[in-house]
């Protein structure tokens, strides 16, 4: 399970060092797409094999399971961890989660998530206002 959050560097070749605590999880190939909230999802190749399938399985289902279908499926392509533990962000990726030179990286269970760190501020300060509000809706308010 993925957890935690870290700051990184998109460097000008448009690589990212994943860290050094999810890269023996993550293996050598990683599943990259298009996410929610304008961020990366990256998935571990066994990981994304049954995100997959859930996506596809509701593919031909109504106009808003064939859209998030779309976005996953379509966008999604397979990178090459490096020796280093560097992976390539390609451009439509890139441009897509408006990423700049400080990303952070946070661990979300199966996955993880590259954010533009200005992005990530802005989303979780929000996420931290609301939270109260977020858990009572879904009857969380054991915690």
């Amino acid at each position: 399970m993925f957890i935690g959050e870290y700051l990184h560097t998109l460097d000008p070749k448009n690589r990212i060092s994943l860290p050094a605590k999810f890269r023996k999880d993550l293996g050598r190939t990683v599943v990259m797409t298009r996410g929610l909230d304008h961020c990366l999802f990256v998935y571990p190749k066994k990981a994304w094999a049954k995100e997959a399938e859930a996506r596809a399985a509701h593919a031909g289902g109504t106009a808003a399971a064939r859209g998030l279908a779309r976005l996953f499926l379509a966008g999604a392509m397979e990178a090459e961890v490096d020796a280093v533990g560097r992976v390539l962000i390609p451009d439509h990726l890139k441009s897509f989660a408006g990423l700049s030179a400080k990303t952070v990286i946070a661990g979300v269970a199966s996955r993880i998530e590259i954010w533009d760190e200005d992005a990530w501020k802005a989303y979780t300060a929000a996420i931290e206002r609301d939270a109260d509000a977020f858990a009572e809706k879904l009857g969380d308010t054991q915690n």
